[in-house]
């Protein structure tokens, strides 16, 4: 189906400016806080009990981190949040309305992660401070929502680092990816098909991978490529994917593989939505009927754990 007429208003703003692939990268961070940040009316944003900045680990050093917590009594699950924005953008203020309505919706605490971004710091950094992250909260339970249940959830390249993550972090209870990137060297008809005109572009994305390689070369390394590493035993997964996002096709592909391997998953992709649906359902009610869709799924996934 065409765009849903909701988010036409929100492209024509997202076209009328400088493509983030032209911008420098301190440039292009500014340029998206712009748009998560500052464009964002606080009314629009979750209620939570109280929200806190400490440090999680990192693989090299400590990383900055947000603890949202919500209005429950007891013991709740935690999830490790790892924000998108293509290895190169999008940080712990960018991604705190996603973090307040998973603490929100799912009733649970919200650990989200600051990790290195790139080009200063190239693969495998943030993979690695993904992994190390992970493996911190995990230690850190009882303090942080008090039960045993431990999820991991991410959006775009965050959700490329949250599969990495539970592939390599024995004891996650549940993931939630949305729309991941998860075949840096596969071929999809969505590239092709959305390559142009739905705010995640063809460009865009090669700017963003390159600049996350370096040097690197090993486009099938699973810390890379999700798609391409071990899925067997994998925790069960709630995946989303938009209509109209270049990266449809490599989150679908993703959830078959985990159904494949034995994974129970939950995919969906929703019509006439664009990639960073997740955000923008203070411009429409159709993309905010998917998140507290997403959110009440993974919610039931972490209670059930």
């Amino acid at each position: 189906m065409p765009v849903h007429p909701e988010l036409a208003p929100l492209l024509a703003l997202i076209e009328a400016g400088t493509p983030l692939h032209a911008l420098s990268p301190v440039d292009a961070r500014s340029s998206f806080r712009k748009l998560t940040v500052d464009f964002r009316s606080p009314d629009t944003l979750a209620s939570v009990a109280s929200i806190e900045d400490t440090t999680v680990a990192g693989a090299d050093g400590p990383l900055p981190a947000r603890i949202f917590r919500p209005a429950v009594e007891g013991p709740v699950p935690t999830v490790v949040l790892l924000h998108g924005g293509g290895f190169v953008i999008g940080d712990l203020d960018t991604h705190a309305g996603m973090a307040r309505a998973l603490c929100a919706g799912a009733g649970a605490v919200v650990v989200a992660v600051d990790y290195r971004l790139a080009p200063e710091a190239t693969f495998p950094a943030a993979a690695d401070d993904a992994i190390a992250a992970v493996r911190d909260v995990q230690s850190r339970l009882a303090e942080l929502g008090g039960s045993e249940v431990l999820g991991v959830a991410g959006d775009s390249a965050g959700g490329n680092l949250s599969a990495v993550a539970t592939q390599h972090v024995p004891g996650i209870a549940a993931q939630l990816l949305i729309y991941p990137a998860t075949d840096v060297a596969g071929d999809f008809p969505s590239r092709e098909e959305n390559k142009a005109g739905y705010f995640l572009d063809e460009p865009t994305m090669a700017w963003f991978i390159g600049s996350y390689l370096g040097a690197h070369l090993d486009l099938d390394d699973p810390k890379l490529s999700p798609l391409r590493g071990d899925l067997t035993d994998l925790p069960p997964a709630v995946v989303v994917t938009a209509e109209l996002d270049p990266l449809r096709d490599e989150g679908i592909a993703y959830a078959d593989a985990l159904v494949a391997a034995g994974v129970p998953v939950h995919q969906t992709t929703y019509p006439g939505l664009i990639h960073g649906f997740f955000d923008m359902g203070p411009w429409s009610p159709a993309c905010q009927a998917a998140v507290d869709e997403t959110i009440a799924r993974f919610g039931e996934l972490l209670a059930q754990a």
